[in-house]
């Protein structure tokens, strides 16, 4: 399954929207970018996103992209436990 990532438009003024252009690039993901995710106060204060509804968030958008990838791999390790 193709991980869904999601981002918050009034969260790209922390740096997200680089990473957000750069992960749409990558055909493997569903990158979505919403209005609003509803999670106003955190949006407000530091970069985020959704990995598969799932809240991942850091200090900076390099930090960013590292805990999405990390997300991304735990979720694949799930769905290989799954499977066998």
């Amino acid at each position: 399954m193709r991980p869904i990532i999601e981002f918050c438009v009034s969260n790209l003024g922390h740096g997200t929207e680089a990473l957000k252009n750069k992960l749409e690039q990558n055909p493997g993901y569903d990158v979505i970018e919403y209005t609003c995710l509803g999670n106003c106060n955190q949006c407000r204060f530091e970069p985020f996103a959704m990995v598969n509804g799932e809240v991942v968030a850091a200090d900076s958008p390099e930090e960013l992209e590292a805990a999405i990838d990390s997300k991304i791999k735990e979720l694949e390790a799930w769905d290989n436990l799954e499977i066998d």
